[in-house]
C-alpha cells in the first residue's frame, strides 16, 4: 500500500493530479516546470491546503479524516518560506519541542541535526537575521530532529553549491532511511534527482512516473 495516493484531485480549478502514488520508506522526487503544481502537491499532502475535488489518501485513510494537527506533525512540510520564532536557533528548537510536550534536545544533538543540513551556525545565532535559504536549512534540521513519518522538502538545496547540495541530500536521505522516514522532495535539479531519487513524479503534460 502506498503511503499517499491521489485520484482525480483538482485545486482551484487550475491544477489537476489525475493519479499519483507515493511509496512508503522511499525518496520520491517531484519535478516539472513552473506552475505545474509541485509546491501545491506538498501542501495538499500535509493538509496546508485542501483540494476542491478528488481523493487524497494517507496510510490508506482519507486525509480529511485526520486531525489537522496530528497530520501536520506526522507529515512535516519544509517549504521555501518557513516559520521560525524570533530568537536564536537554540530557542527555536526549544519552542518546537515545548509545543509537542517534548524534553529539549542537548546542545550536541542540536549541533548534529544542524550539521546534517549544512546549517553550521552558532546556537545563539539570530534566526531573524538569516537569509531565506539559511532559515530553511535550520527549519529542516528541526523537522529531522522531530522524526516525522514523512518529510516534505521544497527546493531544499536551491541556495547551495553542488558539492554542499550533494552532501546535504546524502545526509538527509541516509537519516530518513535509517529512521524509516518517507522523503518527498521538490527539486529543479535533475542531477540531484538522478542521484538520490528512488521514485520520480514528473508533473506537467500528463506525465507521472
Amino acid at each position: 500500500m502506498p503511503l499517499f495516493s491521489l485520484k482525480d484531485v483538482r485545486f482551484k480549478e487550475i491544477i489537476q493530479y489525475p493519479y499519483i502514488e507515493i511509496p512508503e520508506g522511499c525518496a520520491t522526487f517531484i519535478s516539472g516546470g513552473s506552475g505545474c503544481g509541485k509546491s501545491t502537491l506538498l501542501k495538499l499532502l500535509n493538509g496546508t491546503v485542501s483540494a476542491d475535488s478528488g481523493e487524497i489518501l494517507y496510510a490508506g485513510k482519507h486525509i480529511e479524516a485526520y486531525n489537522p494537527v496530528t497530520l501536520r506533525r506526522e507529515v512535516l512540510l519544509c517549504g521555501q518560506s518557513v516559520f521560525l520564532f524570533d530568537g536564536s536557533i537554540q530557542e527555536n528548537f526549544s519552542e518546537y519541542y515545548k509545543y509537542r510536550d517534548l524534553s529539549p534536545l542537548a546542545q550536541e544533538d542540536v549541533h548534529g541535526y544542524l550539521k546534517l543540513c549544512a546549517a553550521l551556525f552558532p546556537l545563539g545565532a539570530d534566526c531573524a537575521a538569516m537569509s531565506g535559504g539559511e532559515r530553511q536549512r535550520v527549519f529542516a534540521a528541526i523537522c529531522l530532529s522531530l522524526r516525522p513519518k514523512a518529510l516534505l522538502l521544497d527546493e531544499p538545496t536551491s541556495a547551495l553549491d553542488d558539492n554542499t547540495a550533494n552532501t546535504v541530500m546524502t545526509n538527509i536521505k541516509t537519516f530518513c532511511r535509517e529512521n524509516n522516514i518517507t522523503l518527498i522532495v521538490v527539486s529543479h535539479n535533475k542531477a540531484l534527482a538522478e542521484t538520490f531519487a528512488d521514485h520520480v513524479i514528473a508533473l506537467g503534460g500528463g506525465q507521472y512516473e
